[in-house]
């Protein structure tokens, strides 16, 4: 009798543990939609941030020929900034795009 009502307590339990496993919605983090926003908001980024080290390089090569050479220290800092920037968003970018092919390929091999 012990052996039975210990049986069905086991297989309840288990049953139980499935049950919980197969009610997530495993599709629910394939945010696909979100990583494309993402990645176009920061290929704008760093279209904007090109066009602003291109005003930068034009101010520095300003500074330079006039002989401001506090003025080209200031511009050359500021370049070095942007130029960082850019290599953010660039990894921003390859992050997710590499998100945008797991999510696209999730549970898929």
């Amino acid at each position: 009798m012990k052996r039975t009502i210990l049986g069905i307590v086991l297989m309840g339990l288990m049953s139980a543990g499935s049950l919980m496993a197969a009610d997530r919605d495993w599709r629910n983090d394939r945010d696909v939609r979100n990583d494309y926003s993402d990645r176009r908001a920061d290929a704008r980024d760093i279209n904007r941030d090109q066009r602003e080290i291109a005003q930068d390089r034009r101010e520095l090569r300003e500074d330079l020929r006039e002989g401001n050479y506090a003025g080209a220290q200031h511009e050359r800092a500021e370049l070095r900034n942007e130029y960082q920037d850019v290599n953010r968003d660039r990894r921003d970018v390859r992050r997710d795009s590499r998100d945008i092919r797991h999510d696209r390929f999730y549970n898929w091999r």
